[in-house]
């Protein structure tokens, strides 16, 4: 990873704990294909947990990776490889398993500001996965929708929530950064028949 260039649309962040920060716009396809590696290992494992398609293919994660429209915020350790990200977008139809008019129907004055937002995914390498380097992630990922007053959504499947629970630890770290708690906007089922 080391050595790697990064485009001209980065912002530096700083250091925030023992790891450093930057705000992506648009990522080049050599860093897209490590990034990809780091999401495969964090979702990966979600294809034979969940009954909803819950991993991008490389394609689609490349697409994202070039969308100035989808912000990566990515967390860099000491030996400057990427261990986390957290895509965010006010741009709702990039997220494709997503209804922007759910949004505009119930938040009718953010919407009217553009200040609708929506988390894509959140990962983390599976050597980051504690509650400090969350917390971080969160605090660098929220702070444009903080200072917009902004609406944000985000999902998450069964198996992340229940099994995990990703979900609270998530839920956890939202309610200590901002103060706020995440409030459970909608659910969906899947059934399956066996007529064996």
């Amino acid at each position: 990873m080391k050595g790697l260039a990064r485009a001209d649309r980065t912002e530096d962040l700083g250091q925030h704990g023992q790891w450093r920060f930057t705000r992506e716009y648009h990522v080049e396809p050599g860093m897209a294909l490590a990034f990809y590696e780091l999401y495969e290992a964090a979702f990966g494992p979600l294809r034979t947990r969940a009954m909803a398609r819950q991993v991008l293919t490389e394609a689609e994660f490349a697409t994202q990776m070039v969308d100035e429209a989808v912000i990566k915020y990515v967390a860099w350790d000491a030996d400057d490889r990427p261990v986390g990200m957290c895509t965010m977008t006010r741009r709702l139809e990039t997220v494709p398993w997503i209804s922007p008019e759910y949004f505009a129907d119930r938040y009718p004055e953010q919407w009217a500001r553009d200040a609708v937002w929506y988390f894509g995914f959140v990962l983390t390498h599976p050597s980051q996965r504690h509650a400090r380097f969350l917390e971080q992630m969160v605090e660098i990922g929220i702070r444009d929708p903080l200072a917009d007053r902004a609406v944000c959504g985000y999902d998450m499947c069964a198996f992340n929530v229940d099994t995990l629970p990703l979900g609270q630890r998530l839920a956890d770290a939202f309610e200590r950064v901002t103060g706020h708690a995440p409030e459970r906007a909608d659910g969906q089922y899947y059934y399956t028949l066996d007529f064996t």
